[in-house]
């Protein structure tokens, strides 16, 4: 199998990775396509090395500045919503890597799914905004769906071959992130620079925020339901500070799937690019094996319940996938306007799940097609960027 691949997000950390697994193994994987948003100088060096034939940027002036720094002269550069399109779309690919933050890129992805391309997507505000709508079209399309996200993947992993009419319930699995065992009054002084220390896992600014506040574990539920089309009941999520059991499916004999690694990114990414078939990655097998106590003893493995009470965003995500609608795309973009506050010292790190809840009070009930889940997007945000700037008169 040799799969040519257009990478949306290449700059980031999925990105990143995603292209090491890729140069790990050039008889399997081609590069056809790269798009960024504005760390040009780092798209620039990529495509350089690669030479794909479609590169996109965030804007206009970007992509000026881009075209000037290539070494040789690509079929097209492009830039924006409608740059992404043509990143996924017009550069031969057969595979998209979905890696970007936030709803950029939804757009790139309906069309890719429309062209029935395999889709490795690791995009979770795609997942929670839009699911509903992406996976059903998906289906109709005969497009395959591959999670990134280790949670997803784990789960996907154990549910190859089963029957989903034997299916209990699953559960995803949450690091606790860097605060876990700190108090509400503590987290209230938190600063960006301790709320981006994970522990276990190397992510980019956004997703590890969200492990911080556990608002990652609230998306991943919603995309969990999405995905593998299952009630919110039948959705559970637990705190595993080893973070070497990323999933579980309980059956319905009583019977239990896990799947266990060692928290490198690049075992799912490697396994969504390359599905239905497995790649030998030599860089982490040894990691591995240190991670799950292989050849070194027995590791110990704890599974503790989420406090609501420090960790409000579980419950957040529950309400806003039983509200359904367009309820999980305004969670999604609450939280992101949120977060950025945070990272700009706006806001207190404990008023960010309290912006998406107010977010949430009002919002007002939609369905979810496509135009009104980017109407819920737009709205959600300009309302958090009030409630910020209430928060910040205080």
């Amino acid at each position: 199998m040799t799969r040519s691949v257009a990478i949306l997000g290449s700059t980031g950390s999925i990105g990143r990775q995603a292209l090491q697994v890729i140069d790990a193994h050039p008889d399997r994987f081609s590069v056809a396509a790269l798009a960024a948003n504005s760390n040009i100088e780092l798209l620039a060096t990529q495509a350089n090395a690669l030479r794909p034939r479609v590169l996109s940027a965030g804007s206009a002036s970007l992509a000026r500045g881009l075209e000037r720094q290539l070494t040789y002269t690509p079929e097209a550069i492009a830039y924006g919503q409608s740059g992404l399109v043509a990143a996924a779309t017009q550069s031969g690919a057969d595979a998209l890597l979905a890696a970007t933050d936030g709803a950029v890129a939804l757009h790139a992805l309906v069309a890719s799914i429309e062209r029935g391309m395999h889709i490795a997507l690791a995009n979770k505000e795609l997942l929670v905004s839009a699911g509903r709508f992406i996976c059903d079209l998906a289906r109709a399309r005969g497009a395959r769906i591959v999670p990134v996200d280790s949670e997803h993947s784990a789960l996907f992993q154990c549910l190859v071959g089963e029957r989903p009419s034997d299916v209990a319930s699953v559960v995803v699995t949450a690091s606790g992130g860097p605060f876990w065992t700190w108090t509400f009054e503590q987290m209230e002084r938190a600063t960006p620079e301790e709320a981006l220390r994970h522990p276990n896992w190397s992510m980019g600014a956004k997703n590890t925020l969200d492990s911080a506040t556990l608002m990652n574990k609230g998306l991943e539920i919603i995309e969990a339901s999405h995905l593998f089309d299952l009630a919110p009941d039948r959705i559970q999520a637990v705190v595993h500070r080893q973070s070497i059991v990323h999933g579980f499916v309980l059956f319905a004999d009583g019977n239990v799937k896990a799947q266990l690694a060692a928290p490198d990114m690049r075992l799912p990414i490697g396994y969504a690019l390359a599905y239905p078939e497995r790649l030998p990655h030599a860089f982490v097998e040894s990691a591995t094996k240190n991670a799950i106590g292989l050849g070194q003893g027995t590791s110990t493995l704890s599974f503790e319940p989420i406090d609501e009470r420090r960790f409000p965003s579980v419950r957040l995500a529950y309400n806003a996938l039983a509200a359904g609608g367009t309820y999980p795309a305004a969670l999604s973009a609450a939280n992101e306007e949120a977060g950025r506050a945070f990272l700009q010292r706006k806001i207190k790190f404990t008023e960010i799940c309290s912006i998406v809840e107010r977010t949430l009070e009002a919002h007002p009930r939609n369905a979810d097609g496509l135009e009104e889940i980017e109407a819920a997007d737009s709205w959600s945000r300009e309302f958090a960027r009030d409630a910020i700037g209430v928060a910040m008169q205080r």
